[in-house]
């Protein structure tokens, strides 16, 4: 009986949780406010968007923040290079003066280059370096892939080839951090905010 309780509480809590987010990313929130922002901000400020367009837009933030959770459980997050390079930023931020630091733009703004650093840091060293540095992998996906080169030899197309690979490995991180990290859309929400 005391199970099921629990299960009901944790049910209940979870869909007031989900009530004013767009998602739950391995237990925390994604809210609305904060994702309408960076969808205005990366869309000329448009605010009449579809459904479709949030949903697509949602599911390649749910992607960058799975790979901020990343680097934070490798303790990106604690290097002195980052911290620093954050605090230089928000140094600069404030002697601008554009916006206060009390203003909600303000702390989405700092969250954001906080973690587009860390992204940007973990992307480097998970997909840059190593389609740039493995050579012995870049051949092999070269010879698994000959078909899509025409006929082209592998040092004609190796730019190419180096794109193609960052783009695999991509794809394959991002599918074992959806495996790794617990990700719930509330669909319902997505629908308030688009506007048809």
């Amino acid at each position: 009986m005391r199970k099921v309780y629990c299960v009901i509480i944790l049910s209940f809590v979870m869909s007031v949780a989900l009530a004013q987010n767009v998602a739950i990313v391995n237990g925390r929130p994604l809210t609305s406010k904060e994702f309408m922002w960076f969808y205005k901000k990366n869309h000329a400020g448009n605010a009449n968007v579809s459904y479709k367009d949030l949903e697509q837009y949602l599911e390649l933030y749910i992607d960058f923040k799975l790979k901020v959770l990343d680097a934070k459980e490798l303790g990106l997050d604690k290097d002195t290079a980052y911290l620093t390079e954050v605090n230089d930023y928000e140094q600069s931020l404030n002697t601008q003066k554009r916006i206060s630091n009390s203003k909600p733009e303000y702390l989405f703004m700092m969250n954001e280059y906080r973690e587009a650093v860390l992204m940007f840091n973990l992307t480097e060293k998970k997909i840059w370096e190593r389609a740039q540095n493995e050579e012995t992998e870049l051949r092999s996906y070269y010879e698994n892939n000959k078909s899509i080169y025409t006929q082209s030899s592998f040092e004609e197309v190796k730019g190419q080839v180096i794109t193609d690979y960052q783009q695999k490995l991509e794809q394959e991180w991002t599918a074992s951090l959806r495996k790794k990290y617990p990700v719930k859309v509330n669909q319902d929400e997505i629908r308030k905010l688009a506007k048809l």
